[in-house]
C-alpha cells in the first residue's frame, strides 16, 4: 500500500488558528441551517401539527429505512433572498426498502408549501440529479401551487417540472407521488404524471381548479371532497392508485411501492472499506483562515480515502496540482487537488492526460478546489498558458465519467471551470465553509477596476480623484467578498450544499453509491481538438 504520510502538527499555532477560523464559520453555517429547519416558524409549525399533520422532515424520516442517513441537498436555497431559507422544499437522497431514492417534500409551513423561483430551481436540480444517476423519485406533495406574486418567474420555466416527470418515467426511472394535502392547479400534474400515486382519506385534495375557481369559471357549486378528494380519485377518477387512511399509512404504502419496484443498481456494492489512517476531525485545522496561505491537499486526501492509500500520478511534474488514484468507501476514484493555488501549463497538461486515463478506465473523478486560476504574465502567455488551460477545460467538458467537486478554499476565475465548477455539470458539488468563489479575488478585482479608471482619466487628460478611488475600491472589495462566500453561492443553487469538512467522506461515499446506480462509462475519444 502507498499510504500517505502526514506532516500535520495538531499542536502548532497555525493548526489552532485554522481550526478556530473554521469553527467560527461552522457556527455561522449552523445558524443558517437552523432557519431552514424551522420552516415557517413556531406558529405555523404548531398550526400544521394541530391539524394532525407531520412536518416535511418527519415524513422523510419515516419514509427512509431506520438508522440510514438522509443526504439533504441545497438546504440553503433562497438564502439572502426575500424568500425563506430552504425555499419551502426539502430535497435529498435516502434509502427506502434498500433502494436509493431522490426524495422531495414540500414544506407546507412556509406559505402553504407554495413554490417560489428558488423552489423551482431547487426542484429542477433534484430532477437533474435523479435523471443523471437513475434514482427513483418519491415526491411528498403538499403545496398550494405557485406563489402567485412571483408567477412571472415561475409559470413559463415551471413547465419543466412536469416535463421532467414524464422524461424520468420514459427513461424507466420510477416516480412516486404521495399527496398529503393540497396539490392544486399545476401541482395536480405531479400526482397526475407520476407512475404511482398515493392519496390520504379526507386529507388529499387534487384538482386543476378548486371550488372558488370552478364557481367563477362555470358557475358550478362543488366541495373539496367531490371535486378532488382522495376517495373520489380512488373510486371515480382513478387518479389515486393507493388509498391511505392517514399519513403513516400513506408512508407505509409508499415504502411498499418502492419495495416492489424490482429495482437494481448498475453496479454491485463494493463491500466494506478500510477507514482513513488519520482522524477526520483534523480536517478542521488544515485550511487556513486566510486563503492566500497555501496548504497541502494531500493532508485532506489522507483523511478522505480508504486506508489513506493514494497512488500519485506524475508527482514530480506540475506539482501545484496533485493527481492520483484511490478508493473511497470502496469505490475507485481519480483525484485532482490544487496544491499551491495557481495552475500553470504543466498542471493543465497533466490534468488533461489524467482525465483521459480516468475515462479509459471508467473511473469517477473527484476535484478538490483551492485555485486562484491559471497563471498570468508575459512569460506564461508566451509559453502557451491559454492553449494549455483550454486543453484542461476541454478534457473536463468532454469527460463522460461522473465528476464530484468539493470547494475547500479558493475557486477563482477559469480555474473554477478547469476544476469542474457548476457550469461543467459535476454530478454533485459541495463547498466547505472556508471556500470562496468568484471571477477573481476581491482585492484583485477592485484593483483592476481602479487601474482601468485611472488609465481612462489619463487618456482624457482629466485629474484622477484618489479619495473617490479609495472609496470605490473599498465598496467593490466588500461586494465581491460578500458574493464569493459559500452561503451566498449556495443560496443560488451554485452548489448542492455547504458541508462540515468532517462529513466530507460520508457525503462523498453516499454520492458515489448513488452515482453507481447508473452505468459508469467514460468517453472513448470525442475530446475535440487539443491545441498542442
Amino acid at each position: 500500500m502507498t499510504v500517505l504520510p502526514t506532516a500535520l502538527d495538531t499542536n502548532s499555532p497555525e493548526y489552532a488558528s485554522n481550526r478556530a477560523a473554521m469553527a467560527e464559520k461552522l457556527a455561522e453555517l449552523e445558524t443558517e441551517h437552523a432557519k431552514a429547519l424551522a420552516g415557517g416558524g413556531e406558529k405555523y409549525v404548531a398550526r400544521h401539527r394541530g391539524r394532525g399533520k407531520l412536518p416535511a422532515r418527519e415524513r422523510i424520516e419515516l419514509l427512509v429505512d431506520p438508522d440510514t442517513p438522509f443526504l439533504e441537498l441545497s438546504p440553503l436555497a433562497a438564502w439572502g433572498s426575500d424568500y425563506a431559507v430552504g425555499a419551502s422544499l426539502v430535497t435529498g437522497i435516502g434509502v427506502i426498502e434498500g433502494v436509493e431514492c431522490l426524495i422531495t417534500a414540500n414544506d407546507p409551513t412556509v406559505r402553504g408549501g407554495a413554490s417560489n423561483p428558488w423552489t423551482l430551481k431547487k426542484a429542477l436540480r433534484a430532477n437533474e440529479i435523479a435523471f443523471a444517476n437513475r434514482l427513483p423519485c418519491v415526491s411528498l406533495v403538499e403545496s398550494g401551487g405557485a406563489d402567485l406574486p412571483s408567477q412571472k418567474e415561475i409559470f413559463i420555466p415551471g413547465g419543466a417540472l412536469f416535463r421532467d416527470i414524464t422524461r424520468l418515467s420514459a427513461a424507466q426511472i420510477p416516480t412516486v407521488a404521495v399527496v398529503f394535502g393540497n396539490s392544486t392547479a399545476g401541482g395536480a400534474y405531479v400526482p397526475g404524471m407520476s407512475d404511482h400515486t398515493v392519496m390520504i382519506k379526507e386529507q388529499s385534495k387534487v384538482f386543476l381548479g378548486g371550488p372558488p375557481l370552478v364557481k367563477m369559471a362555470t358557475g358550478e357549486e362543488s366541495d373539496d371532497e367531490s371535486l378532488g378528494g382522495a376517495e373520489m380519485h380512488a373510486r371515480t377518477s382513478g387518479l389515486a392508485d393507493h388509498f391511505a387512511v392517514d399519513e403513516h399509512d400513506a408512508i407505509r404504502q409508499a415504502r411498499r411501492i418502492v419495495a416492489r419496484l424490482n429495482w437494481r443498481k448498475a453496479h454491485t456494492d463494493p463491500g466494506p472499506a478500510e477507514p482513513p489512517k488519520y482522524d477526520e476531525d483534523e480536517l478542521l485545522g488544515i485550511v487556513p483562515g486566510d486563503l492566500k496561505a497555501p496548504f497541502d491537499p494531500r493532508e485532506v486526501i489522507a483523511r478522505l480515502v480508504d486506508g489513506s492509500d493514494f497512488d500519485a500520478f506524475k508527482p514530480l511534474y506540475g506539482t501545484s496540482l496533485v493527481t492520483g488514484w484511490a478508493r473511497l468507501h470502496g469505490y475507485p476514484v481519480g483525484i485532482l487537488a490544487n496544491a499551491q493555488g495557481v495552475l500553470f501549463s504543466e498542471e493543465s497538461q497533466k490534468a488533461a492526460q489524467f482525465i483521459q486515463l480516468a475515462n479509459q478506465r471508467d473511473i469517477p473523478l473527484l476535484f478538490l478546489h483551492n485555485t486562484t486560476g491559471y497563471m498570468v504574465g508575459k512569460e506564461y502567455e508566451q509559453g502557451g498558458i491559454i492553449k494549455h488551460g483550454a486543453m484542461m477545460i476541454n478534457a473536463v467538458a468532454n469527460s463522460r465519467v461522473p465528476h464530484l467537486s468539493v470547494l475547500m478554499g479558493a475557486s477563482y476565475g477559469a480555474g473554477h471551470y478547469g476544476m469542474c465548477g457548476r457550469a461543467y455539470d459535476p454530478r454533485f458539488l459541495f463547498a466547505w465553509p472556508s471556500s470562496k468563489s468568484a471571477v477573481m479575488g476581491p482585492q484583485q478585482l477592485a484593483g483592476v477596476l481602479s487601474i482601468v479608471a485611472r488609465a481612462s482619466a489619463a487618456a482624457k487628460g482629466q485629474p484622477y480623484d484618489d479619495e473617490a478611488d479609495a472609496g470605490l475600491r473599498a465598496m467593490v472589495e466588500q461586494q465581491i467578498e460578500a458574493e464569493s462566500l459559500p452561503m451566498f453561492l449556495s443560496g443560488r443553487l451554485y452548489d448542492d450544499g455547504v458541508i462540515d469538512p468532517r462529513d466530507t467522506r460520508t457525503v462523498l461515499g453516499m454520492c458515489l453509491s448513488a452515482i453507481h446506480t447508473a452505468p459508469v462509462e467514460g468517453a472513448r475519444g470525442g475530446f475535440g481538438v487539443f491545441r498542442m
